[in-house]
C-alpha cells in the first residue's frame, strides 16, 4: 500500500466511512458522533450524535445518511433530524447492527447485524466462540423488517454487485465473503464468492472501479484458527486464559479489491505503524479513505500507479 495522510478527528473510531452525495466523507465515532470530512481542506465537523455508536453507513443520493448503530438499530439522518427505522426484529432488538447499503432502483434496504449474543465491546468473544448468530436483514419501504440470512459468522460488511443484481456480504468469522441473489433465476439463495481470505474482512464497499473493496482487519490468528473445529464449550475456554494469552489484532493497514466473480484484482497492505486495524474503506477514482476501528483519524492513500 502506498503512503497514507492522516486527517485527524476529535475522537477515536471511525469504524467505518462513505463519501456522500455532496462529495464530502462521513463517519462515525464510538462517541456517538456523525462527521463530514473535506478531504481537500482537512475541515471536520460534526452533523449529528446517534445517542448510541454508530458503524456501517450508507450515503444516499437525496442527503440523507444511513446509519447502523451497534447500540439503537437501523437509523436515518434527514440533514435535520435522526430517526430510528428498526429498533427489533421479531425475537427482540437489534444488535450489534453492523453495516447497510440501499437499493436506489426501489429504496429497499439491506442490512447486517453481527450477533445476537454479543455487544461490539465484547466482540472478540463472537469470534472466539463462533456462535454464528449474524443476520442479513431488508428493510422494505413499507417499513417491514425480514431476515434474509441467519447463522452468519459474524455478519458484517455488505455491498452490491455493480448490476445490483445481488449483495455481497461479510462473514468475519469465517473469512469469507457471500453472494445472495436478489434478482434472476437464484433470486432468494446464496453462495460463497471467497473462500479461506487471509484476514478478518469487516467492512466492504462498492467502488467507482466496480470491484468490491474489502477491509482486513487483522490477519487470521492462528490460536481461533486452530480452536475453529472444536465444541463450543472449548472455546468458551478462551474466557479463563489470561487477557495477555487472549488472541487479539496485528497492527496493520490492509484493504484488497475483488471482482464480481471473486478473483482478487488488488492486495494493497502496509504495516500498521502510521495506521493499523482498518475496518472501513472508500474508492473513488482510485483515491481510497479509509477508517479504523480504533484510531483517532482518517487515512487517505491510492491505487499503486
Amino acid at each position: 500500500m502506498p503512503a497514507i495522510r492522516r486527517i485527524e478527528l476529535p475522537g477515536a473510531g471511525p469504524e467505518d466511512v462513505v463519501i456522500g452525495a455532496d462529495g464530502l466523507v462521513y463517519t462515525g465515532l464510538a462517541d456517538g458522533r456523525i462527521l463530514r470530512v473535506d478531504l481537500a481542506t482537512g475541515t471536520v465537523e460534526t452533523v449529528t450524535h446517534t445517542g448510541g455508536r454508530p458503524l456501517g453507513l450508507c450515503a444516499v443520493a437525496d442527503g440523507t445518511l444511513l446509519v447502523c448503530d451497534a447500540h439503537r438499530g437501523l437509523l436515518r439522518w434527514t440533514g435535520t433530524e435522526l430517526e430510528v427505522l428498526v429498533a427489533a426484529v421479531d425475537d427482540g432488538p437489534v444488535n450489534m447492527a453492523s453495516n447497510v447499503v440501499r437499493d436506489p432502483r426501489d429504496g429497499t434496504v439491506y442490512f447486517t447485524a453481527s450477533s445476537r449474543r454479543w455487544p461490539l465491546d465484547l466482540w472478540m468473544g463472537d469470534l472466539m466462540e463462533h456462535s454464528g448468530t449474524g443476520r442479513l436483514f431488508r428493510y422494505s419501504p413499507d417499513g417491514t423488517t425480514e431476515t434474509l440470512l441467519d447463522g452468519l459468522q459474524y455478519a458484517n460488511g455488505v455491498a452490491f454487485t455493480p448490476d445490483q443484481d445481488a449483495l455481497i456480504v461479510a462473514e468475519t468469522a469465517a473469512y469469507r465473503l457471500n453472494r445472495y441473489w436478489l434478482r434472476g433465476p437464484k433470486a432468494g439463495t446464496h453462495e460463497v464468492l471467497v473462500d479461506n481470505l487471509p484476514g478478518f474482512p469487516d467492512n466492504i464497499a462498492l467502488g467507482s472501479d466496480g470491484l468490491i473493496w474489502v477491509t482486513l482487519a487483522s490477519p487470521r490468528n492462528p490460536l481461533l484458527d486452530l480452536l475453529l473445529p472444536t465444541p463450543p464449550l472449548l472455546r468458551q475456554l478462551l474466557w479463563q486464559v489470561p487477557d495477555r494469552l487472549k488472541p487479539r489484532p496485528v497492527r496493520t493497514a490492509w484493504v484488497i479489491a475483488v471482482d464480481p466473480d471473486g478473483t482478487i484484482v488488488h492486495d494493497l497492505q502496509r504495516d500498521g505503524a502510521d495506521y493499523a486495524m482498518v475496518t472501513g474503506v472508500a474508492e473513488a477514482h482510485g483515491t481510497l479513505v479509509l477508517g479504523s476501528l480504533d484510531e483517532t483519524a482518517l487515512a487517505i492513500t491510492h491505487l499503486p500507479a
